[in-house]
């Protein structure tokens, strides 16, 4: 999930198989009239709606931070404030992920920019050109797949498949 006041983005992955697939991803625009709580409140229960309906088992969020803009930082506080209590209301584990771990993790450098990101969450789950995919969507995808792509990390080390796990160091 990529957070923020006036655009929210989401994207959901499935990683049971060898390869992650795009399940879902889009975005939630607050309204042009809506302000403060009742902003919030929207994007809430936008949230709450897409977790209902896709059922996911738990949910990642880019990191915050510090903005050059106070107020632009408090307001996406905010927005991830209410993610945050959107997987809590579900109970769903929430993973949090800096920016350019992100970055490097999906594209191989962490200071990629958004296009070079995109390319590579399409490339990864198979996303073609005929679905469009907003940046805000796009960045919400690639947090996901960091989020997969490292959890398969730490169990390969934890049952000893990669160097420097369990059965590395019986060597």
């Amino acid at each position: 999930m990529d957070p923020g006041n006036a655009v929210t983005g989401f994207g959901v992955i499935e990683g049971s198989g060898a390869h992650p697939t795009h399940v879902a991803a889009g975005t939630i625009r607050s309204t042009a009239g809506s302000r403060g709580g009742a902003r919030l409140l929207a994007i809430h229960e936008r949230l709450l709606e897409i977790i209902d309906e896709y059922r996911p088992t738990a949910m990642s969020l880019e990191r915050s931070f510090v903005a050059a803009n106070v107020q632009s930082a408090f307001r996406l506080g905010e927005a991830r404030a209410v993610a945050m209590m959107a997987a809590a209301a579900r109970g769903l584990q929430l993973f949090e992920y800096a920016p350019n771990e992100v970055k490097l993790t999906v594209a191989g450098h962490g200071h990629a920019d958004k296009a070079q990101v995109k390319f590579m969450v399409r490339r990864a789950l198979k996303v073609g050109d005929e679905i469009a995919l907003a940046d805000d969507a796009s960045d919400a995808l690639a947090i996901a797949l960091c989020h997969l792509l490292r959890a398969r990390m730490t169990a390969a080390c934890e049952c000893g498949t990669i160097d420097g796990g369990p059965a590395a160091a019986r060597r």
